[in-house]
């Protein structure tokens, strides 16, 4: 299977007019972002113009959360600005809209990364939260694609991007894993794993899991994160 394949399934999907809105969704570290830019650069070639946004930056921010009880929590669907998603969402398909983002350097969002977007060709939204029932599917996607995994492969992935953070925070202060530097790699690991069970599995089971019954498209991953087929669920 391969991305031209999987842009020929989404094409029947597309509106007659207007931006294509379609969302990317499935369990932290299941490899959204980079999935989200492989199909951006595949639709981008034939000259369409390509915008990518994430639902991170969506979160309330790190303040609110924790007033709430919530910060341990993060990427629940409780922890996400629905309205505000909803309303970007809506937005983009007759004007300009905004689309704030989330820095994994800092774990919180960073207003200095919002960006105002004007409606392009195919806006490829990722991440968690995409057609939870607060955020309301209705007329808000064109398509939804839900990239599923084995269980130990994400929390292999998952566990290889913390350490990743976590090394390069050595040297920069100003990283959220900079406070994790005192630890020994084991013991990063062992964090790591620790809230991949406890938040992060926790949320697939509880929540991001039930989107991809409401998949258009479910593209399964191997072990090395290529893809090892296309379904309709």
């Amino acid at each position: 299977m391969s991305l031209p394949h999987i842009i020929d399934l989404l094409a029947p999907l597309r509106p007659a007019a207007g931006p294509f809105i379609v969302g990317v969704t499935g369990s932290v570290a299941a490899g959204k972002s980079t999935f989200a830019q492989a199909l951006a650069a595949q639709l981008a070639s034939d000259g369409a113009r390509i915008e990518i946004a994430c639902t991170d930056g969506f979160l309330h921010p790190n303040a609110v959360l924790e007033a709430r009880g919530l910060l341990g929590a993060k990427g629940a669907p409780d922890t996400y600005d629905h309205a505000a998603l909803r309303a970007a969402l809506s937005a983009i398909r007759s004007g300009p809209a905004q689309f704030p983002a989330y820095s994994h350097i800092v774990y919180d969002i960073d207003p200095a990364l919002t960006r105002t977007l004007a409606p392009p060709d195919v806006l490829i939204i990722e991440g968690l939260t995409l057609r939870h029932p607060d955020t309301g599917p209705a007329g808000l996607l064109d398509a939804l694609i839900y990239l599923d995994a084995a269980e130990a492969d994400l929390e292999r992935w998952y566990v290889a991007r913390f350490l990743k953070l976590w090394e390069a925070a050595e040297h920069d202060a100003t990283s959220f894993y900079a406070r994790f530097r005192h630890m020994t790699r084991e013991q990063t690991d062992g964090l790591a794993r620790m809230v991949w069970r406890d938040v992060n599995l926790k949320n697939l089971h509880d929540h991001i899991i039930h989107a991809r019954a409401r998949a258009d498209l479910v593209v399964a991953k191997a072990p090395d994160h290529s893809i090892a087929s296309v379904s309709r669920p």
